[in-house]
């Protein structure tokens, strides 16, 4: 590893720990921001690892120039369009775990045949265990899963009914959007565009986990600005 490389995941490790700690003198939790301009063309970001749900090609996760990037002039792109249907790539933070947790990011779907998706996962204990709330431009929906054993199942919104499938919206393709989830407990949020979509109960995963990014089968998304900030009560906190 070079000498700036060791750099970024030590700044990687010490953002992540702001997130968890929140800040000592202000009584208040921090918020990590993540852009990718540090990060060198070609690579996959200092502090990330991926990973793959289901069979089919791996992920090729990242970094390339874009003029559009919401910050600074570079994003992190799933670049491998490989259609399996069930094929979900995965790219997560390390050294990071929580329980209680916003997380946001900005997204922009660039291609994809079969899905145009992009997703944020949270409470991630391995490939095949973890929540995640996607967006998908091909379908019209934003919807929140929980993947279990490998098998993904649609959770579904409070309040609804059992055939309701997250939430029709239009999730428009080669332009940026936000997606923002709230996970407090049993119940999370999901927000998109800055407005409330709906909210869903689960306890299938109540301890802390990881968080991340995510894509479908062939989507290839361009993702940026992924934020997160720590909702643990301030005794919670170590």
């Amino acid at each position: 590893m070079t000498e700036a490389s060791s750099r970024r995941v030590t700044r990687a490790a010490s953002l992540a720990a702001l997130v968890i700690l929140g800040s000592a003198n202000q009584g208040s939790s921090e918020t990590m921001r993540i852009g990718f301009d540090e990060s060198p063309v070609g690579e996959l970001p200092a502090g990330f690892a991926t990973a793959l749900t289901n069979g089919g090609e791996p992920g090729r996760w990242v970094v390339e120039e874009d003029a559009t990037a919401p910050s600074g002039k570079r994003v992190l792109v799933q670049r491998s369009a490989d259609p399996t249907r069930g094929r979900f790539p995965l790219c997560v933070l390390d050294g990071l775990s929580a329980r209680d947790v916003a997380v946001a990011v900005r997204f922009k779907p660039l291609a994809g045949e079969v899905d145009q998706a992009a997703g944020i996962v949270w409470r991630y204990r391995d490939p095949d265990n973890y929540y995640i709330v996607r967006a998908n431009a091909r379908e019209g929906n934003i919807v929140l899963y929980k993947v279990e054993s490998g098998k993904r199942t649609d959770l579904k919104p409070a309040g609804a009914g059992m055939l309701t499938y997250g939430k029709e919206v239009i999730v428009p393709s080669g332009q940026w959007s936000t997606l923002r989830v709230e996970a407090r407990g049993s119940r999370f949020t999901v927000v998109f565009e800055g407005r409330h979509l709906f909210d869903v109960e689960d306890a299938t995963f109540p301890n802390a986990g990881k968080v991340g990014l995510w894509t479908k089968a062939d989507s290839v998304t361009a993702f940026d600005d992924f934020a997160i900030e720590s909702l643990e009560p301030e005794q919670a906190r170590p």
